[in-house]
């Protein structure tokens, strides 16, 4: 059975003069999920894409009371050591 990929649409492609004067609609079309390439002539020097916001920066002690930690987390497990030979 022969299953067909679906076709990747490429990046419109504009040069730089013609990006600074349609620039609003360079970014509005991003906005709606487009790529822009931008040309110094036929050469493609950058590429204008939608913003995505990064995570959320991690604080710590922002878990403090959700997690539990044995005592004796850190100790040797017999079993393990075993396991790997480094325990008879």
């Amino acid at each position: 059975m022969l299953v067909m990929a679906e076709a990747h649409t490429p990046a419109s492609a504009v040069t730089v003069t013609e990006a600074k004067a349609q620039l609003s609609s360079l970014v509005e079309r991003v906005s709606r999920g487009e790529e822009i390439v931008i040309r110094r002539g036929r050469t493609p020097v950058a590429k204008l894409t939608a913003y995505v916001p990064t995570r959320k920066r991690r604080v710590p002690g922002d878990l403090d009371g959700q997690i539990w930690m044995s005592d004796d987390f850190d100790e040797p497990d017999e079993e393990l050591e075993r396991l790997f030979g480094t325990r008879e």
